[in-house]
Formats: C-alpha cells, sequence, structure tokens
C-alpha cells in the first residue's frame, strides 16, 4: 500500500486549495497539498517536506482528519489538519492556489479521491458571509 498524505492547511478559517499541473489525466483538478510517503518517513514528516516542496512553505501538522480514503491503484489518502509555520504558499508545482472559506469549497472541482477528506475538513472552516 502506498500512503499519499494531504495537508489541510488552514489559516483565518479558509482552507488553501491546490490545482494540479500534471499528470495530463489530474491537470485541473483541485486537491490539498501532499504526495507520498518515502520510505523510513514518517506521514507528518512526509506532510511537512510536500508542502516545502510544493509551496516553499512549513506547516504544522495539527489533527489527523478521518481514515484512509482510497485513492486507488493501491493508494490511501492520509489527511492532517496544518497551520502556516512560516512562510506563503506559492504554486511552486500546482497551477494555482485558491484559498476557501466553507461556503466556497464548491466552487473549484475537486479531484474525486480529496472530496471526503475536503468534507471532512468543512466542520474546522469558517462560513465566508458578511463579518
Amino acid at each position: 500500500m502506498v500512503i499519499v498524505v494531504g495537508a489541510a492547511i488552514i489559516s483565518e478559517g479558509r482552507l488553501l486549495a491546490a490545482q494540479r499541473a500534471a499528470p495530463a489525466s489530474l491537470a485541473g483538478g483541485w486537491e490539498l497539498p501532499g504526495g507520498k510517503v518515502d520510505p523510513g518517513e514518517t506521514d507528518e514528516a512526509a506532510l511537512v517536506r510536500e508542502c516545502k516542496e510544493e509551496l516553499g512553505v512549513l506547516v504544522e501538522p495539527l489533527v489527523r482528519v478521518g481514515g484512509d480514503w482510497p485513492l486507488g491503484e493501491g493508494k490511501v489518502l492520509r489527511v492532517w489538519t496544518a497551520r502556516l509555520a512560516e512562510g506563503e504558499p506559492e504554486a511552486l508545482e500546482h497551477t494555482a492556489l485558491r484559498w476557501l472559506g466553507r461556503d466556497e469549497l464548491g466552487d473549484v472541482a475537486w479531484l474525486p479521491g480529496d472530496l471526503p477528506a475536503v468534507e471532512a475538513v468543512r466542520s474546522h472552516l469558517r462560513s465566508s458571509g458578511p463579518s
């Protein structure tokens, strides 16, 4: 089984969504940033490494959300909420980034494998109505 970690990076009650640039079959879809856990690496360490590589930021994993979500091809997705510890996210390996409030989660086309995790994170977000 291949473990893929996803970071539900939350700042000011909003979730960071990242638009895939590759591979072609996933390009244009939106996901939680993250990637595969390397041999000998903990899930949390992989999450920190992937966010540094993909976004140029240091994150602090906080709470695991849900269980193992199947991604197909022997892969499972494990998601943690995370906070930005250092830096501002940049789309280093993605086409675009967006911060989404609870009411905006449906504004992007999430990849099917990420949808259950995004729904599980919804309760951690704020509504985007007028303040």
